[in-house]
């Protein structure tokens, strides 16, 4: 009798940790689809262009974020579930990360599509489960700190104390090269890009009660000008990043994506981009975690209601419900 009481007592936490963990998932999936299903986006893949790509469209992005969103729900739940040190959370969820990567490659016949969002993704995913363990609201600032001490000496162990070896990866290949953190740099330091551009571009769009696609275009735009992009250092060198920046911040002086004109440069920007070879993927990876982010702290996936108003939607922060 004692052990059937216990059980309906823990059965209730347990699927509040379930819920928890897809709220969380889901966030990052949602922040994955939006990003993709943007346009226009200079350079990259939207559902009306391959930007700079030949090997891959819209529909590999769709058949990637499928192969990939357990990981978000798995990794949220490794770091609601972790105990001790949050620094020794992240080798389980670079071990979870390492196996959804295959998934991720064979989806799409061996592209690499959002390998630096399965990266950065699952990494915010552990830093809210972790936080889920208590019963405070997700803020932003509480995400960045939790990211910052879960990753931090990573740059020192797999970057600058790498050693004499050849590189094996892109990311240490740009270090070697250029260097650049990359998106380890982003994480340790607890994303400052999306914390000083892309949430205040967010905002900024949301206020202006402008279209989603406008909304999500000025929010690329704010994150391009700031972002040390390695897509483009790797595709085009300094050369690319400064024009890159150069001329997302031209565009944002001009209004961004909430101008008339800023809307048709971007459609230029666009068509430049695809002219270089130029495809600014690391900005559109940080796009999709300032919209994860925004979707934890307030559970609003649509970000403006149809009518053109703000809203928010009951969701992830309703997190013990």
């Amino acid at each position: 009798m004692e052990m059937a009481r216990s059980a309906i007592v823990e059965a209730p936490a347990r699927m509040s940790g379930e819920r928890t963990c897809w709220a969380i998932g889901s966030a990052v999936v949602t922040a994955a689809l939006l990003e993709v299903s943007t346009h226009p986006k200079p350079g990259l893949v939207t559902p009306r262009s391959n930007g700079a790509h030949v090997d891959m469209d819209l529909q590999t992005f769709m058949a990637s974020t499928a192969a990939i969103a357990p990981c978000f729900y798995l990794c949220a739940q490794r770091g609601l579930n972790h105990r001790g040190s949050s620094k020794t959370l992240l080798p389980k969820i670079r071990e979870i990360g390492r196996e959804y990567e295959r998934h991720l490659l064979n989806s799409t016949g061996g592209v690499n599509t959002q390998r630096g969002l399965l990266f950065s993704g699952g990494i915010l995913c552990a830093a809210a489960g972790l936080l889920s363990q208590h019963p405070e609201p997700y803020s932003a600032a509480g995400l960045f700190a939790a990211v910052a001490e879960m990753t931090e000496g990573l740059c020192a162990r797999e970057l600058q104390n790498r050693g004499r070896g050849e590189p094996t990866s892109a990311g240490e290949m740009l270090f070697e090269r250029f260097g650049v953190l990359g998106i380890r740099g982003e994480v340790e330091a607890g994303f400052p890009t999306v914390r000083d551009a892309g949430l205040p571009g967010l905002a900024e769009a949301r206020a202006a009660g402008v279209s989603r696609d406008r909304i999500l275009v000025h929010t690329l735009l704010s994150l391009m000008a700031k972002t040390e992009d390695s897509t483009v250092l790797w595709r085009g060198g300094w050369a690319a990043l400064e024009f890159v920046r150069t001329k997302a911040q031209s565009i944002l002086e001009m209004g961004g994506a909430l101008s008339l004109a800023g809307w048709e440069e971007v459609r230029k920007f666009d068509a430049e981009c695809i002219a270089h070879d130029i495809s600014p993927g690391g900005s559109a990876d940080l796009m999709a975690i300032t919209i994860g982010i925004q979707v934890l702290v307030e559970g609003n996936t649509a970000l403006q209601g149809p009518d053109g108003q703000n809203h928010r939607a009951a969701g992830a922060n309703n997190r013990k419900a």
